[in-house]
């Protein structure tokens, strides 16, 4: 073979994985005297790139004495299979630098790597070169830029690229689509659905995952069914990636009986259909089900992975076993089957919700003796465990963990941090933490709030939210009963009425029995029981017994027996 046939072979030895073959005519290549030649270097690149020997493919670009814009792209491409992105990154800016004509190809991967790290300004500057460099916005470069701008979340901007497509295929039409979907935006992925029928596109196995998945989100049966329908008039029903989605679809409506008749009508059941049923179990808290089906697949020669194990651990904790799940836990360990990130945060998390707060606790640190970094779920759970044993020690040390290791301070971890110390007594702390956070959000003012009302500072609580609301942000229920309640400790009559009568006409809020609770409270705690009892008509559906017999016992109080009588009757 020649250097023109050398780099048809290694193509072909790329796409076919064959590394053996690959590594035979590199040694060919060099016995030859072809190593100088740019397409063989090139070609040989682009095999070790494919069969995932990254190493050795970087090890031929360094050793070519030329190198085209193919050899680039190719190990570009390379490290982006292997899930090395910021190297990937490295070597687009230096071919930026060596003056390297980039092509739709090397954008494509300059958008791939930048979807990958969700490097926003990084993906700009992709689209803006294909702009600058005249480059048609064909179905491989448009499709890239979409996919970038849909997972980074800027969907009007993908939706222009759309537009701008002289040429549409089913590709770009579904990475549209599925944006949509994943960022919430039910109503327009169900118009872009409909603007494709009316193309004449047909709706392909990915189209149909999206709007499955839509159907179960949004608890849509209706639409469901008849996109079910559809896959089974199209042959598509058992393409497994649809009849998962079509299982999903039927337990989020709570339908289990539709997911079964799925699962069993399909033929060739792999480890993810397995998985999608297990899944579907557990979203139904069927403990029972999930654990006949765990060692069902097993007897059908499917070994269990840990995604399995995750979903089984979450039935049983679902369902108040908790024994069970932490046998569980020791049997895939037992296995060799490794927990990872979601095993633990799931477990962290059952335990907690299931008042195993200690275990919680010491299963966040068992998880951070093994090396693994905790995420906002787990973190946020080992606070609340910490929380409802006003646990402070251990609540301090995952504070100074998160300091430490310079995790983000997120609202909803600060939120938890705050409420933390609040109620383990530590109302600086809070206050520090508080103070720390840089775009404050509801939450985190709502946790502060009931801080300083739950440690009699009504004044400080009722200068926070005055504060939320000149910042302009919008309070909530929780704000309120936050509020109220620091009014009703502080016994500050005028302030609470204000606020009650405030919720209804500056915010537009409907009071709840907590609130109402907290001024009933609070009128009759300071002999206004005329205007408690004033208050009770004004309720929607009436007064509740807690606020009755708080009533009645303010009436005692203060000898008041003839309003105690009539409320009493």
């Amino acid at each position: 073979p020649d250097n023109f046939v050398l780099p048809n072979a290694l193509k072909a030895c790329g796409a076919l994985q064959l590394i053996g073959f690959a590594r035979g005519l590199h040694g060919y290549v060099v016995k030859m005297g072809f190593s100088g030649c740019v397409f063989a270097g090139s070609s040989l690149v682009d095999a070790y790139g494919k069969c995932d020997q990254v190493e050795d493919a970087r090890k031929v670009f360094d050793g070519m004495l030329e190198r085209n814009t193919i050899a680039w792209n190719s190990m570009i491409a390379g490290y982006v299979r292997s899930g090395l992105n910021r190297e990937a990154l490295q070597m687009l800016y230096d071919m930026r630098a060596d003056g390297i004509e980039q092509t739709q190809i090397t954008l494509s991967s300059f958008l791939s790597v930048s979807t990958n790290l969700g490097a926003v300004e990084e993906g700009r500057q992709a689209h803006a070169l294909a702009i600058l460099n005249g480059l048609e916005l064909d179905t491989i470069l448009g499709s890239s830029i979409i996919n970038f701008y849909a997972k980074v979340g800027l969907l009007e901007e993908a939706e222009l690229v759309f537009r701008s497509m002289l040429e549409k295929d089913v590709v770009a039409w579904n990475l549209l689509i599925c944006g949509y979907v994943q960022n919430g935006e039910f109503h327009k992925a169900l118009h872009v659905c409909r603007l494709m029928r009316s193309e004449n596109m047909r709706f392909d196995s990915v189209t149909l995952t999206s709007i499955l998945s839509l159907c179960g989100d949004t608890l849509n049966l209706k639409l469901g069914r008849e996109g079910h329908c559809y896959c089974i008039r199209n042959s598509l029903e058992s393409d497994l990636a649809v009849a998962s989605s079509t299982i999903s679809m039927y337990a989020k409506c709570n339908r289990i009986t539709s997911a079964i008749r799925v699962f069993e009508s399909t033929t060739h059941r792999d480890l993810v259909l397995w998985n999608s049923l297990l899944a579907a179990y557990a979203e139904l808290r069927l403990s029972g089900e999930a654990l006949k089906l765990f060692y069902q697949m097993q007897l059908d020669s499917v070994p269990p992975n840990v995604i399995s194990y995750n979903y089984v651990i979450l039935a049983l904790l679902r369902n108040g076993q908790v024994d069970e799940a932490k046998d569980m836990f020791s049997q895939m360990q037992a296995l060799d089957v490794l927990p990872n990130l979601i095993t633990w945060t799931t477990l962290i998390s059952g335990l907690a919700q299931n008042g195993f707060g200690y275990d919680a606790i010491l299963m966040f640190r068992q998880m951070l003796r093994v090396g693994i970094l905790p995420n906002t779920a787990s973190i946020i759970s080992a606070l609340s465990a910490c929380t409802a044993l006003l646990l402070l020690q251990y609540g301090r040390m995952i504070h100074g963990y998160i300091t430490r290791h310079g995790l983000c301070l997120s609202v909803p971890v600060a939120t938890s941090l705050v409420d933390m110390y609040a109620k383990c007594g530590c109302i600086y702390e809070a206050k520090n933490v508080f103070d720390l956070v840089g775009n404050k959000e509801l939450p985190v003012y709502n946790a502060m709030i009931s801080g300083y009302a739950s440690h009699g500072l009504a004044a400080e609580a009722l200068s926070l939210f005055k504060h939320m609301e000149d910042v302009g942000i919008e309070p909530d229920s929780i704000s309120f009963t936050c509020v109220l309640s620091a009014c009703n400790h502080a016994g500050l009559v005028s302030e609470g009425l204000e606020l009650l009568n405030g919720m209804v006409t500056k915010h537009g809020l409907k009071p709840c029995m907590e609130h109402y609770g907290c001024v009933v409270s609070l009128l009759a705690k300071s002999g206004n029981l005329d205007k408690a009892y004033e208050l009770l008509p004004t309720m929607e559906y009436g007064p509740d017994a807690h606020i009755l017999v708080s009533l009645l016992a303010s009436c005692k109080e203060k000898h008041e027996m003839e309003l105690g009588e009539y409320l009493a009757e």
